[in-house]
C-alpha cells in the first residue's frame, strides 16, 4: 500500500467535505468553526500524541498520530496550503543536516 497515496486520498476527502453540511460532516463542522478552533484541535492532537508516546501504548500512539494527521490535513486544507506543498518541503530537505537546515532558516 502506497501510504503518500492514503494521504493524497484523505486530502481529496477532506477538500470534498469542506463545504458539506456541518450537521452532517465533522470536517465541515471544524471549517464553520473557523482557523482558530481548527488550529486548537491541532495542538490538542499534538499533545495527545505526546503524552501517547511518553505513557501510551503502540495502538494508543499509532491512534493518536493518526488523528494528528487527520486534523493537520484539515489545517492545511483551511488554508490551502496543499500536502504536495509539504511533501516537496520535505524532499528539498531530504538529506539535509536537521542541525544546517535550521540554521539557514532567516532569523526574525
Amino acid at each position: 500500500m502506497d501510504h503518500a497515496t492514503t494521504l493524497s486520498r484523505l486530502e481529496a476527502t477532506i477538500a470534498a467535505r469542506r463545504n458539506a453540511d456541518p450537521s452532517t460532516s465533522y470536517v465541515a463542522k471544524l471549517n464553520a468553526r473557523g482557523l482558530g478552533k481548527i488550529a486548537q484541535k491541532v495542538g490538542e492532537e499534538a499533545t495527545e500524541t505526546v503524552i501517547a508516546a511518553l505513557s501510551g501504548s503502540a495502538e494508543e500512539l499509532t491512534g493518536e498520530a493518526a488523528d494528528l494527521l487527520f486534523h493537520l490535513l484539515v489545517l492545511l486544507g483551511a488554508r490551502d496550503v496543499p500536502l504536495a506543498a509539504v511533501l516537496a518541503e520535505l524532499d528539498r530537505r531530504e538529506g539535509v543536516s536537521g542541525i544546517a537546515e535550521k540554521a539557514s532558516r532567516p532569523t526574525e
